[in-house]
């Protein structure tokens, strides 16, 4: 069914005592009773081309992991809910956030490469090739794009 891409991933947040968890939940298969007295973020609500897109919307399209663009705001969906829950996820937990996402253009890669910039491995791509350089071992330099 439609559900399955993710293209209908939203961004929820809700509190269970003093402190908020933010979920990637499906906006067609959850009940709005579901939602009462919590934050609902949709990919309109974290960025758009009229005022600045957000970083994980950059960091896709800097590494090309949007082709079709069908799955691109629920990946974003989910990478974003992950980061609202960890600022420095491993690429375990990144992998694990895309379950519920199907991308059948990208192969997964470019996604995976420019969402590796937010977790403890990050990488800064070199604008003259697709080579990657770890920022732990070698600083970023002025021809290169930090993600």
């Amino acid at each position: 069914g439609p559900s399955g891409w993710g293209r209908v991933t939203s961004g929820v947040e809700s509190w269970a005592g003093p402190s908020s968890l933010h979920l990637a939940v499906n906006a067609c298969l959850s009940p709005v009773c579901s939602l009462h007295l919590a934050a609902v973020t949709t990919i309109e609500g974290i960025g758009s081309v009229t005022s600045r897109i957000h970083p994980i919307q950059e960091r896709i399209a800097k590494a090309h992991g949007s082709q079709c663009g069908f799955c691109t705001p629920g990946i974003v969906m989910s990478m974003y809910t992950l980061l609202r829950n960890n600022t420095l996820p491993t690429m375990e937990e990144i992998e694990e956030a895309f379950q519920g996402n199907l991308c059948r253009c990208t192969g997964y890669r470019p996604i995976l490469e420019g969402m590796r910039t937010f977790s403890k491995v990050r990488k800064c791509l070199n604008k003259g090739s697709n080579m990657y350089i770890e920022i732990n071992k070698k600083k970023c330099k002025d021809d290169t794009l930090p993600f």
